[in-house]
Protein backbone atom coordinates (compact mmCIF):
# COMPACT_ATOMS: atom_id res chain seq x y z
CA UNK A 1 0.00 0.00 0.00
CA UNK A 2 1.36 3.54 -0.64
CA UNK A 3 1.06 6.31 2.24
CA UNK A 4 -0.74 9.17 0.82
CA UNK A 5 0.29 12.16 2.81
CA UNK A 6 -1.39 15.86 2.95
CA UNK A 7 0.74 19.00 3.61
CA UNK A 8 0.07 20.01 7.43
CA UNK A 9 -1.30 23.79 5.51
CA UNK A 10 -2.64 23.49 2.37
CA UNK A 11 -6.33 24.58 0.44
CA UNK A 12 -8.54 27.51 1.13
CA UNK A 13 -6.71 30.69 3.26
CA UNK A 14 -9.08 32.58 5.55
CA UNK A 15 -9.30 35.01 3.18
CA UNK A 16 -10.58 33.12 0.50
CA UNK A 17 -13.26 31.27 3.16
CA UNK A 18 -14.42 34.83 3.79
CA UNK A 19 -14.93 35.96 0.33
CA UNK A 20 -17.17 33.13 -0.62
CA UNK A 21 -19.04 33.10 2.51
CA UNK A 22 -19.53 37.48 1.45
CA UNK A 23 -20.54 36.03 -2.08
CA UNK A 24 -23.24 33.34 -0.93
CA UNK A 25 -24.47 35.78 1.87
CA UNK A 26 -24.80 38.41 -0.93
CA UNK A 27 -26.50 36.12 -2.80
CA UNK A 28 -28.88 35.05 -0.40
CA UNK A 29 -29.58 38.96 0.47
CA UNK A 30 -30.22 40.63 -3.09
CA UNK A 31 -32.49 37.73 -4.76
CA UNK A 32 -34.28 40.54 -5.73
CA UNK A 33 -31.46 42.23 -8.20
CA UNK A 34 -28.28 41.16 -10.41
CA UNK A 35 -25.19 39.65 -8.18
CA UNK A 36 -22.18 39.37 -10.19
CA UNK A 37 -18.24 38.78 -9.25
CA UNK A 38 -16.08 41.08 -11.15
CA UNK A 39 -13.60 38.81 -12.27
CA UNK A 40 -13.55 35.14 -10.60
CA UNK A 41 -13.63 35.94 -6.88
CA UNK A 42 -10.54 33.87 -6.64
CA UNK A 43 -8.44 31.45 -9.10
CA UNK A 44 -10.29 27.87 -8.97
CA UNK A 45 -12.71 27.33 -11.80
CA UNK A 46 -14.87 24.36 -9.51
CA UNK A 47 -15.35 27.17 -6.60
CA UNK A 48 -16.34 29.98 -9.44
CA UNK A 49 -18.99 27.75 -11.24
CA UNK A 50 -20.39 26.97 -7.83
CA UNK A 51 -20.78 29.91 -6.93
CA UNK A 52 -22.68 31.09 -10.51
CA UNK A 53 -25.14 28.24 -9.86
CA UNK A 54 -26.02 30.40 -7.03
CA UNK A 55 -26.18 33.02 -8.80
CA UNK A 56 -23.06 34.86 -8.68
CA UNK A 57 -21.52 34.66 -12.25
CA UNK A 58 -18.64 36.65 -13.51
CA UNK A 59 -18.19 39.59 -15.32
CA UNK A 60 -14.83 40.68 -16.54
CA UNK A 61 -15.82 44.60 -17.42
CA UNK A 62 -18.32 46.68 -15.51
CA UNK A 63 -19.95 47.70 -18.71
CA UNK A 64 -21.32 43.75 -18.66
CA UNK A 65 -23.15 44.66 -15.23
CA UNK A 66 -26.95 45.11 -15.14
CA UNK A 67 -28.90 48.62 -13.65
CA UNK A 68 -28.96 48.31 -10.42
CA UNK A 69 -27.25 45.39 -9.58
CA UNK A 70 -24.62 44.12 -6.97
CA UNK A 71 -20.87 43.64 -7.90
CA UNK A 72 -18.71 41.83 -6.03
CA UNK A 73 -14.81 42.82 -5.78
CA UNK A 74 -12.74 39.76 -6.22
CA UNK A 75 -10.25 38.77 -3.60
CA UNK A 76 -7.19 40.46 -5.47
CA UNK A 77 -8.83 44.09 -5.07
CA UNK A 78 -9.08 46.47 -7.60
CA UNK A 79 -8.01 50.26 -8.63
CA UNK A 80 -9.64 52.69 -7.19
CA UNK A 81 -11.07 53.97 -10.71
CA UNK A 82 -13.55 50.82 -10.63
CA UNK A 83 -15.05 51.70 -7.36
CA UNK A 84 -15.48 55.34 -8.92
CA UNK A 85 -17.37 53.76 -12.34
CA UNK A 86 -19.23 51.44 -10.10
CA UNK A 87 -20.90 54.39 -8.14
CA UNK A 88 -21.07 56.36 -11.07
CA UNK A 89 -22.91 53.56 -12.66
CA UNK A 90 -25.65 53.55 -9.53
CA UNK A 91 -23.86 50.11 -8.79
CA UNK A 92 -23.85 48.64 -5.11
CA UNK A 93 -20.68 47.04 -4.02
CA UNK A 94 -19.37 44.21 -1.97
CA UNK A 95 -16.12 44.45 -1.58
CA UNK A 96 -14.35 41.24 -0.75
CA UNK A 97 -10.92 42.11 -0.79
CA UNK A 98 -8.48 40.01 0.68
CA UNK A 99 -7.59 42.38 3.85
CA UNK A 100 -3.78 41.15 2.80
CA UNK A 101 -3.94 42.45 -0.42
CA UNK A 102 -5.69 45.69 0.98
CA UNK A 103 -2.75 46.21 3.70
CA UNK A 104 -0.40 45.52 -0.04
CA UNK A 105 -2.30 48.59 -1.51
CA UNK A 106 -2.11 51.12 1.66
CA UNK A 107 1.98 50.19 2.37
CA UNK A 108 2.28 51.32 -1.74
CA UNK A 109 0.53 54.41 -1.09
CA UNK A 110 2.27 55.35 1.60
CA UNK A 111 5.73 54.55 -0.20
CA UNK A 112 4.94 56.92 -3.22
CA UNK A 113 3.74 59.52 -0.71
CA UNK A 114 6.45 59.25 1.20
CA UNK A 115 8.65 60.09 -1.81
CA UNK A 116 10.35 56.42 -3.11
CA UNK A 117 10.53 55.03 -6.15
CA UNK A 118 8.04 52.26 -5.88
CA UNK A 119 8.99 48.74 -7.44
CA UNK A 120 6.94 45.86 -7.07
CA UNK A 121 8.02 42.38 -7.23
CA UNK A 122 5.33 39.99 -8.56
CA UNK A 123 3.37 39.09 -11.91
CA UNK A 124 2.85 42.53 -14.04
CA UNK A 125 -0.47 40.46 -15.26
CA UNK A 126 -1.63 39.90 -12.01
CA UNK A 127 -5.18 41.45 -11.01
CA UNK A 128 -3.43 42.05 -7.66
CA UNK A 129 -0.38 44.05 -8.90
CA UNK A 130 -2.92 46.04 -10.98
CA UNK A 131 -5.02 46.71 -8.71
CA UNK A 132 -1.92 47.85 -6.49
CA UNK A 133 -0.36 49.98 -9.09
CA UNK A 134 -4.06 51.74 -9.55
CA UNK A 135 -3.78 52.40 -5.56
CA UNK A 136 -0.11 53.90 -6.06
CA UNK A 137 -1.41 55.96 -8.47
CA UNK A 138 0.14 54.58 -11.64
CA UNK A 139 3.52 55.47 -9.86
CA UNK A 140 5.19 52.17 -9.85
CA UNK A 141 7.71 49.99 -11.53
CA UNK A 142 6.54 46.06 -11.68
CA UNK A 143 9.82 43.38 -11.02
CA UNK A 144 8.46 40.02 -12.47
CA UNK A 145 11.85 38.09 -11.95
CA UNK A 146 14.84 38.69 -9.43
CA UNK A 147 17.60 39.02 -11.78
CA UNK A 148 15.61 41.53 -13.64
CA UNK A 149 16.60 43.93 -10.63
CA UNK A 150 20.09 44.41 -11.56
CA UNK A 151 18.75 46.07 -14.61
CA UNK A 152 15.54 47.42 -13.85
CA UNK A 153 15.59 51.88 -14.59
CA UNK A 154 15.11 53.22 -10.92
CA UNK A 155 13.99 57.15 -10.64
CA UNK A 156 16.30 57.88 -7.73
CA UNK A 157 18.24 55.51 -5.27
CA UNK A 158 15.24 55.64 -2.86
CA UNK A 159 13.77 52.88 -3.54
CA UNK A 160 10.52 50.98 -1.53
CA UNK A 161 9.36 47.39 -2.57
CA UNK A 162 5.89 45.77 -2.03
CA UNK A 163 5.68 42.04 -2.98
CA UNK A 164 2.68 40.23 -4.46
CA UNK A 165 0.73 38.42 -1.76
CA UNK A 166 1.49 35.18 -3.50
CA UNK A 167 5.26 35.07 -3.94
CA UNK A 168 8.29 32.84 -2.68
CA UNK A 169 10.00 34.04 0.04
CA UNK A 170 13.23 32.69 -1.52
CA UNK A 171 12.50 34.44 -4.65
CA UNK A 172 12.02 37.62 -2.71
CA UNK A 173 15.58 37.17 -1.14
CA UNK A 174 17.04 36.69 -4.19
CA UNK A 175 15.44 39.55 -6.14
CA UNK A 176 16.42 41.75 -3.13
CA UNK A 177 19.96 40.50 -3.15
CA UNK A 178 20.14 42.13 -6.53
CA UNK A 179 18.32 45.18 -6.08
CA UNK A 180 19.97 46.64 -2.81
CA UNK A 181 23.35 47.52 -4.14
CA UNK A 182 21.08 49.81 -6.85
CA UNK A 183 20.21 51.71 -4.11
CA UNK A 184 20.98 54.13 -1.48
CA UNK A 185 18.17 54.10 0.37
CA UNK A 186 15.75 50.68 0.70
CA UNK A 187 12.60 50.16 2.26
CA UNK A 188 11.13 46.88 1.82
CA UNK A 189 7.48 45.65 2.99
CA UNK A 190 7.50 41.79 2.96
CA UNK A 191 3.59 41.66 1.91
CA UNK A 192 4.20 37.73 1.36
CA UNK A 193 0.99 36.54 3.24
CA UNK A 194 1.41 34.33 5.94
CA UNK A 195 -1.04 31.67 5.01
CA UNK A 196 1.39 31.66 1.16
CA UNK A 197 4.41 31.64 3.34
CA UNK A 198 2.80 28.71 6.03
CA UNK A 199 1.86 26.31 2.29
CA UNK A 200 5.13 27.03 1.07
CA UNK A 201 6.93 25.73 4.06
CA UNK A 202 4.17 22.56 4.47
CA UNK A 203 4.33 22.06 0.69
CA UNK A 204 8.79 22.04 0.77
CA UNK A 205 9.00 20.06 3.95
CA UNK A 206 7.12 17.00 2.39
CA UNK A 207 8.22 17.20 -0.67
CA UNK A 208 11.85 16.03 0.58
CA UNK A 209 10.34 12.82 1.93
CA UNK A 210 8.03 11.70 -0.80
CA UNK A 211 8.52 10.17 -4.84
CA UNK A 212 5.90 11.95 -6.05
CA UNK A 213 3.42 15.66 -5.21
CA UNK A 214 0.40 16.40 -6.51
CA UNK A 215 -0.44 20.07 -6.07
CA UNK A 216 -4.16 20.57 -7.10
CA UNK A 217 -5.50 24.13 -7.68
CA UNK A 218 -6.32 26.16 -10.80
CA UNK A 219 -3.75 26.44 -13.30
CA UNK A 220 -4.16 30.20 -13.28
CA UNK A 221 -3.76 30.64 -9.54
CA UNK A 222 -0.28 32.18 -8.61
CA UNK A 223 0.04 30.71 -5.33
CA UNK A 224 -0.86 27.21 -6.89
CA UNK A 225 2.07 27.29 -9.03
CA UNK A 226 4.18 28.38 -7.14
CA UNK A 227 3.49 25.86 -4.50
CA UNK A 228 4.43 23.19 -7.80
CA UNK A 229 7.84 25.38 -7.96
CA UNK A 230 8.34 24.78 -4.64
CA UNK A 231 7.89 21.26 -4.98
CA UNK A 232 10.09 20.64 -7.92
CA UNK A 233 12.90 22.61 -6.01
CA UNK A 234 12.53 19.96 -3.35
CA UNK A 235 13.51 16.81 -6.09
CA UNK A 236 9.77 15.21 -5.88
CA UNK A 237 8.72 14.73 -9.15
CA UNK A 238 5.34 17.16 -9.03
CA UNK A 239 1.89 17.39 -11.08
CA UNK A 240 -0.17 20.65 -10.84
CA UNK A 241 -3.78 19.41 -11.62
CA UNK A 242 -7.22 21.41 -11.32
CA UNK A 243 -9.57 17.73 -11.52
CA UNK A 244 -8.79 14.47 -9.77
CA UNK A 245 -9.43 12.97 -13.46
CA UNK A 246 -6.11 13.80 -14.34
CA UNK A 247 -4.04 11.95 -12.09
CA UNK A 248 -2.91 9.03 -14.65
CA UNK A 249 -1.97 5.69 -13.23
CA UNK A 250 1.97 5.86 -14.69
CA UNK A 251 2.16 8.94 -12.33
CA UNK A 252 2.07 6.32 -9.50
CA UNK A 253 4.36 3.59 -10.47
CA UNK A 254 7.02 2.94 -8.20
CA UNK A 255 6.14 5.60 -6.02
CA UNK A 256 5.65 4.65 -2.29
CA UNK A 257 4.88 7.87 -0.91
CA UNK A 258 3.00 10.50 -2.82
CA UNK A 259 2.58 13.74 -0.84
CA UNK A 260 -0.90 16.28 -1.81
CA UNK A 261 -1.11 19.70 -1.27
CA UNK A 262 -3.23 22.32 -2.53
CA UNK A 263 -3.23 26.29 -3.23
CA UNK A 264 -5.26 28.79 -1.01
CA UNK A 265 -7.78 29.15 -3.83
CA UNK A 266 -8.57 25.19 -3.61
CA UNK A 267 -11.30 23.72 -1.42
CA UNK A 268 -10.42 21.07 0.90
CA UNK A 269 -13.28 18.56 -0.65
CA UNK A 270 -11.52 19.06 -4.08
CA UNK A 271 -8.11 17.26 -2.26
CA UNK A 272 -9.91 14.97 -0.95
CA UNK A 273 -11.79 13.28 -4.19
CA UNK A 274 -7.82 13.71 -5.57
CA UNK A 275 -6.79 11.04 -2.58
CA UNK A 276 -9.82 9.03 -3.45
CA UNK A 277 -8.66 9.11 -6.97
CA UNK A 278 -5.29 7.90 -6.16
CA UNK A 279 -6.71 4.99 -3.99
CA UNK A 280 -8.76 3.90 -6.87
CA UNK A 281 -6.27 3.44 -9.16
CA UNK A 282 -4.10 1.35 -6.80
CA UNK A 283 -7.06 -0.76 -6.15
CA UNK A 284 -7.32 -0.85 -10.08
CA UNK A 285 -3.84 -1.85 -11.02
CA UNK A 286 -1.36 -2.00 -8.38
CA UNK A 287 1.44 -0.49 -9.72
CA UNK A 288 5.20 -1.26 -8.13
CA UNK A 289 7.32 -1.05 -10.70
CA UNK A 290 10.84 1.66 -10.07
CA UNK A 291 10.74 4.79 -10.91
Amino acid sequence: MRNIRKAVHAGYCWGVERAIDMVIQTTETHKEVPVRTLGPIIHNPQVVQSLAEKGASTIDSLDEMPAGGTVIIRTHGVAPETYQQAESKKLTVVDATCPLVTLVQNRAKQLVNEGYHLVIFGNAKHPEVIGTIGHAGGHATVVEKPEDARTVKLANKKVGVVVQTTQETERLSEFLSYLAPRCKELKVFNTICNPTIERQDAARDLAREVQVMIVVGGKNSSNTRHLATVCKQEGAITYHIEEPMEVEPGWLVGAQEIGVTAGASTPGWLMDHVIARIHELEQQQPLTASL
